[in-house]
């Protein structure tokens, strides 16, 4: 006799969870689940003993793991993948390049509404009353579910003061205590926005009739019938708020009538940023930007990535805004990248101008709610979305179409990321994105980076140069002040030269504009006590405390620790505390004493915290409101002021003298950006350097704005020791509470690793901050030669780093991959 038995097929899948861990995790599921899956979907799993996370399907298979037995999946989040393929590729190499786990790169991409959070919840057993069988914790967590008939994990853990309370929970739950269950929190809420019709019974005119004369008495419920009729003449839906206003009636007499069944309330889903706005045509171009809108298009059919080398003022914009024109009129999507969140303001305006409702911006100073819109707007290629304005993590964002990405200030830090994994670099990881759309990259700057510069001098990138300023007005006349000269001839005031304070003056005299730049914020970044020499430490950091005195309070700009200006010296009591260096605030106070007529105005990161803080302080510089306004790097970057004239840059020493290979290079940068702030619209600006260093070869080059030498210069510097754009650096950080572990890790870490890399490995070495927030920091570079294969560099480190790991005294030690740190 032969049995049939049935042969179930068993479904898997492979999710990527949001943790630092370099491998997927494998779940099972039925098969209608594995049908109705796909790639790119969101499921709640359980994870560990105590996390429920939100994991995203990457395979779907009949494979069943080896090392553990798959649990099922708690549910699945979505009806359609919400990451889509060209993303998930781009994931992989972000996740292989910068070697950091995918999960790392999930977690940074998605917006955290996404990310569904889970908390497990804790109830009473009501028919529990046998106390005696706890014991003290357990009779805590009792008592404590008397008063509130609910409890997180989180909640008992503070009720306890204990770190690991799941064994206790299990012994309530054997015990029969307690129940528990696990909560999905979905945080994305959409805007809803509500509307008023009038409810159906009353189509007739007779009800109609009937109706007005009920409301007779009620005069305030009258009137605000009587304006929904006056509304309803435009034909469009009424808002309920719309009603309020244009009858002069509160929400409470809306809600009556809704009471009364005369009204209905419905409410319609609406995007939270909208433009309103007319749209204008495109400016007609100069002959120079013709020609270099042709060499681009021309650069477009040979190479797939275009350097556009453009002086500051040259109208690099509109150049930009013709090829997203052409792009978005062949359906395809753009992406224009900014460093700053402060640049995207202006841009915004100015390409809102042309493209209208086309445009979406995607940055952090955005709530969650309006970035997760912007996320679906450009996962449904809505027409919405077809110009993606952002920072560098709208690089994540689910393209299906792309055709064109702008990189402005291509050369700028900002947009490489430190600080959490994946410590990516937006510029790089948008030509590879790019790549995998089939789409033109367009890289521009005034000053580009070397590595750019190199790679279009190679023949990898298409080179195009726009040297003339828009308008045919000069390039700033740059002045160097010899700050050492001024003080040994007492033509110091305060902070600021003679010279200096003559070139703001006759500016102010001519109703123009001045732009101060200090790369510090606070008031002063040391206070120091003039009998013993000592000045107060950040208790967590190896770093003193900045003075800000408009707060009246000392600040580590690392951790963010704070406490009040003492009166007296902590070490000897001695009542006479002295300020040593200075930063934007100290500026701002002296020139408020200075030009007390004159509205002097500051734009750093203490001022511009919240969503609208750029917004205004632009915006009342771009209407006159500021007559100076002073302020850090944030205000280098591609800003443009048309009543701007001078330029002042207080102390130019600072940025030279850093302990970096690219100081040169950035300082460079730095200078000759905000130099280019200066008469961009009707005659030449004028630019004052201040620098105990006139004879400086950078800022004779800057004074010049010279930058092939200086390109020529630096390159040979970076071949003779070994930089980029020749040598690859990997940089490996480990940080820990200890300091003889992180030491002893270091050392055992750079021994493993001269063994394999030889010479070419560099430190150990403290960073010129050694402690931040109670934890030791130690580095160690490899550099890799240009031959050198990258991947199997990779590969050996890798290798290392899980020796490293597997040894029980290095593991507590936090070790960080830094790929091109710099």
């Amino acid at each position: 006799m032969i049995s049939f038995k049935k042969r179930y097929i068993i479904y898997f899948i492979d999710i990527i969870l949001p943790i630092p861990l370099q491998k997927t995790f494998t779940y099972s599921v039925t098969e209608e689940e594995a049908s109705y899956l796909q790639k790119g979907m969101r499921v709640a799993v359980s994870f560990g003993k105590t996390k429920m996370y939100t994991g995203l399907v990457f395979t779907i298979h009949q494979t069943a793991p080896v090392l553990y037995e798959a649990k099922d999946i708690n549910q699945i989040l979505d009806d359609k993948p919400i990451v889509n393929e060209q993303q998930l590729k781009h994931w992989q190499w972000i996740a292989s390049y910068y070697l950091c786990s995918l999960g790392d790169v999930y977690r940074a991409s998605l917006p955290s509404a996404f990310l569904l959070e889970s908390e497990t919840i804790i109830y009473k057993n009501e028919v529990f009353n046998d106390e005696s069988i706890l014991n003290d914790d357990e009779f805590l967590v009792y008592e404590a579910l008397q008063h509130q008939s609910q409890l997180t994990v989180h909640q008992i853990a503070d009720i306890l003061g204990k770190k690991k309370v799941m064994p206790l929970i299990n012994q309530l739950i054997e015990k029969l205590v307690i129940s528990i269950k696990e909560e999905i929190y979905e945080t994305y809420k959409p805007k809803l926005v509500k509307y008023v019709r009038l409810h159906s019974q009353y189509d007739s005119n007779e009800m109609l009739q009937a109706l007005l004369e009920e409301l007779s008495r009620a005069k305030k419920q009258q009137e605000a019938v009587l304006s929904f009729f006056q509304l309803k003449a435009s034909k469009k839906p009424i808002k309920a708020k719309d009603l309020e206003e244009a009858s002069g009636v509160s929400s409470a007499v809306l809600k009556a009538l809704v009471a009364k069944e005369i009204f209905e309330f419905y409410h319609i889903q609406t995007d939270r940023i909208q433009y309103k706005g007319k749209i204008n045509d495109l400016k007609q171009l100069n002959e120079y930007q013709e020609v270099a809108l042709n060499q681009i298009k021309d650069s477009f059919t040979k190479n797939d990535i275009t350097l556009l080398q453009g002086v500051t003022g040259s109208g690099k914009t509109e150049i930009y805004n013709k090829l997203i024109q052409e792009t978005i009129d062949n359906g395809k999507q753009v992406l224009f990248l900014l460093p700053e969140i402060a640049l995207t303001t202006q841009i915004i305006a100015r390409l809102e101008n042309y493209f209208g409702k086309q445009i979406s911006v995607f940055h952090s100073k955005y709530s969650m709610n309006e970035r997760v819109e912007v996320w679906n707007n450009v996962l449904e290629s809505k027409t919405k979305a077809q110009i993606i304005l952002g920072a560098r993590s709208s690089v994540f964002l689910p393209f299906s179409n792309l055709g064109l990405i702008v990189v402005d200030e291509e050369h700028e830090a900002s947009y490489k990321q430190f600080e959490p994994s994946p410590r990516y670099n937006a510029r790089d990881a948008a030509i590879v994105l790019a790549k995998i759309h089939n789409a033109k990259v367009l890289l521009g700057s005034a000053t580009p980076s070397l590595e750019s510069k190199f790679n279009a001098d190679q023949h990898k990138y298409g080179l195009v140069e726009l040297t003339r300023r828009h308008g045919n007005i000069q390039l700033p006349k740059i002045e160097l002040i010899d700050v050492k000269e001024k003080h040994r001839k007492k033509e110091m005031k305060g902070h600021f030269s003679d010279r200096l304070l003559k070139l703001i003056t006759e500016a102010l005299e001519l109703k123009e504009q001045v732009i101060l730049f200090q790369n510090r914020r606070g008031f002063s970044p040391i206070v120091e006590c003039t009998t013993c020499g000592t000045a107060p430490q950040c208790p967590n950091c190896d770093v003193s405390l900045t003075y800000h005195k408009y707060r009246g309070e000392l600040k580590c700009h690392y951790c963010h620790y704070q406490r009040a200006m003492p009166n007296s010296c902590g070490a000897c009591g001695s009542a006479t505390l002295n300020t040593k260096g200075f930063g934007t605030e100290q500026i701002e106070l002296e020139l408020k004493e200075l030009f007390p007529d004159h509205v002097i105005g500051r734009m750093d990161l203490d001022t511009t915290r919240g969503k609208n803080g750029y917004q205004k302080i632009i915006g009342a510089f771009e209407a006159q409101e500021i007559d100076v306004l002073v302020g850090t790097q944030m205000l280098s970057k591609g800003l443009d002021f048309e009543n701007v004239s001078l330029v002042g840059i207080l102390s130019a020493d600072s940025m030279l003298n850093f302990p970096d290979f690219r100081a040169h290079e950035r300082a460079y940068q730095l200078m000759v950006q905000v130099s280019g702030r200066a008469g961009r619209s009707k005659k030449q600006g004028h630019v004052a350097i201040q620098t105990f260093n006139p004879y400086h070869q950078i800022l004779q080059q800057v004074s010049t704005t010279n930058y092939p030498e200086m390109y020529k210069e630096q390159l040979q510097d970076r071949w003779q020791y070994h930089y980029p754009p020749y040598y690859r650096l990997i940089k490996i950080t480990l940080k820990h509470r200890d300091y003889t572990k992180v030491d002893t890790g270091i050392n055992w870490l750079a021994k493993s690793l001269q063994n394999v890399f030889k010479e070419n490995v560099l430190g150990p070495s403290a960073p010129a901050v050694a402690r931040i927030r109670n934890q030791y920091i130690k580095n160690l570079i490899i550099k890799i030669p240009p031959k050198q294969s990258l991947g199997k560099t990779k590969e050996q480190i890798q290798k290392i780093k899980n020796t490293f790991e597997a040894v029980k005294e290095f593991r507590p030690i936090r070790f960080i991959l830094d790929v091109d740190a710099y």
